[in-house]
């Protein structure tokens, strides 16, 4: 019996053995084969061979005023990341490049086929309507998409979760622009913005930033994309009979110009107007060759208010901008803050590659079900496929952290980047001058960001300050801010007609048609106010016996139209 058991036993472990040799070999070793390479896994050392080849994809408009400067960038970096050994070794960056037109229908046309080349990360594009199209794709196949140059802040929502903007985003821009409403003391602004995401979701959340300051945008002026000469100055010669002159312009860069040649000519460009304008104008100023001598194009801006991402000004940026312009063939002769930014999500796209095959990422793609079997479609949807290691590759990202040439690369919860700052420039002369600075941390300062991030946060209003500006008209004197419109209804004041007491007040044949202490008084303190109240004074009572209080109040409360 003893033997027996002893007997099972041995069978029973041996079998065991068997089991766990049989799985070993199947485990070790094994090839994962995908498109981008052999990635070889083996469970003695731990080690991973990487792919020799990764491709990343681009989209943007070549011929603007972003691309122009995004392009050659992107270029530099993928030479950069290729030549440095510390980076990927033993990988290889490809990048394919896409000219999205400036269109959100070819954009879509160009992202879906440059997924059929299995690229691991999308950069681009720069306008954010073309983004809230081509988001949708990049979700359904797990590819990140790094977006350089689209600040819309309704893509920061649940709803874009491989969308990653890795420039500012416009929330913090329209908080920086109601930040300075608020220190000017005006209550409220005339929006001006191009009819399409960016613009209207822009003006949105600056909506919302003035209501928290007790502040408003008394007109939404919108026009739409590619709007005639003809149609801006409609637009702008409706905004000019209004009360504000407080304008925020939040248009492309490609057109915003044009804007300030029609206010040029409505003589909207004077005295007591006052313009502020978004990102969009540095981005067209720093990309000019010759500021001062370029078609009068600082003629046409002279004392408007502009912000402009704040990068910081190291010598690494320095160096990067003059390699920039030595390049031989290149689109622009100057490059804005949006070559920054292209460069750097390069860069961030190497970073976290590089951490992802280190944890042992994977490269592969597999094919998606629900783009199979389209009824017959000639789209050929199935030739699109899912990244398998998206999902893990888009938090590798999220959690990298390096410093490039904008600044720090990092992120926050809403996938926004760390410590949004602007310049803030006042056009004049011919050229600009930076007359401080507004960040999240400190809101509006003189001194520069990065130095106040040393210190605790302090945005009270007390803390606030700024340069002085010289304003349009050439005045250092501050605008009011609006004046009664010019089609708007003279201030109606009733008057008694008395026939006692005519020292306070009585009637008189002479201009305003009444005159008297009481009127005296009135007059002084109109005259107080900073801006003008047109005003006719109305007689009541039929100047024989004194009028009854009572029924004049009466009537004042009724809305009664006085006769002249």
């Amino acid at each position: 019996m003893e033997l027996l058991c002893f007997t099972r036993h041995c069978i029973k472990f041996m079998c065991k053995l068997l089991l766990f040799l049989l799985v070993l070999c199947l485990w070790i070793p094994r090839e994962v084969v995908g498109r981008t390479g052999t990635t070889t896994i083996s469970n003695s050392t731990d080690s991973y061979s990487r792919p020799s080849v990764l491709r990343i994809g681009a989209l943007f408009t070549f011929n603007s005023v972003i691309g122009r400067s995004a392009r050659p960038a992107i270029m530099a970096a993928i030479d950069d990341v290729n030549a440095n050994t510390t980076i990927l070794p033993g990988t290889k960056l490809e990048v394919i490049l896409h000219d999205t037109n400036c269109s959100g229908f070819l954009g879509t046309v160009e992202a879906l086929q440059l997924m059929e080349n299995d690229v691991v990360v999308a950069i681009g594009p720069q306008s954010s309507g073309i983004a809230h199209i081509i988001s949708h794709v990049v979700n359904e196949l797990h590819v990140p998409l790094l977006s350089f140059g689209a600040t819309d802040p309704s893509l920061s929502s649940l709803q874009h979760p491989y969308f990653i903007r890795t420039t500012q985003n416009d929330y913090f821009q329209m908080h920086a622009i109601a930040d300075l409403v608020e220190y000017y003391r005006w209550s409220e602004v005339i929006a001006i913005f191009v009819d399409d995401d960016n613009g209207r979701n822009g003006v949105s959340a600056l909506g919302d930033a003035l209501a928290k300051k007790r502040a408003k945008i008394s007109y939404k002026a919108a026009f739409t994309p590619g709007a005639t000469k003809s149609d801006i100055s409609d637009l702008l010669n409706g905004v000019n009979l209004m009360e504000s002159r407080v304008y925020v312009l939040h248009v492309n860069p490609d057109s915003g110009l044009e804007i300030f040649s029609v206010a040029k000519k409505l003589g909207m460009m004077t005295s007591g107007y006052v313009w502020i304008s978004s990102d969009w104008l540095p981005s067209v100023l720093d990309s000019l060759e010759n500021v001062d001598t370029d078609s009068g194009v600082m003629n046409l801006l002279q004392g408007v208010i502009t912000f402009r991402h704040h990068t910081p000004d190291t010598n690494l940026k320095k160096s990067f901008i003059s390699r920039l312009k030595s390049l031989k063939d290149k689109d622009t002769k100057n490059f804005n803050s949006y070559a920054l930014y292209a460069y750097d999500s390069v860069w961030l796209a190497a970073h976290a590659l590089d951490v992802f095959l280190n944890e042992g990422g994977n490269t592969s793609f597999s094919s998606d079900p629900v783009l199979h079997n389209r009824n017959g479609s000639m789209l050929h949807l199935s030739s699109l496929r899912v990244s398998n290691g998206g999902q893990q590759f888009l938090q590798t990202i999220l959690r990298t952290n390096f410093t490039g040439i904008s600044g720090q690369i990092q992120f926050d919860m809403d996938k926004n980047l760390i410590h949004p700052a602007y310049d803030i420039l006042n056009i004049g002369g011919f050229g600009s001058r930076r007359i401080g600075y507004w960040s999240n941390h400190s809101g509006l300062s003189v001194i520069a960001p990065e130095v106040l991030y040393q210190k605790p946060p302090n945005t009270s209003t007390s803390n606030q300050q700024l340069y002085s500006v010289i304003w349009p008209g050439e005045t250092t004197k501050i605008p009011r801010g609006w004046v009664f419109p010019n089609n708007g209804k003279p201030l109606r004041i009733a008057v008694p007609n008395r026939v006692s007491y005519l020292e306070f007040v009585s009637k008189d044949k002479n201009p305003p048609g009444v005159k008297g202490y009481c009127i005296d008084v009135f007059e002084a303190a109109i005259n107080l106010l900073p801006y003008p109240v047109p005003r006719q004074y109305i007689l009541f009572g039929n100047g024989d016996t004194n009028p009854d209080y009572n029924d004049l109040a009466y009537q004042v409360s009724q809305n009664v139209s006085f006769k002249v």
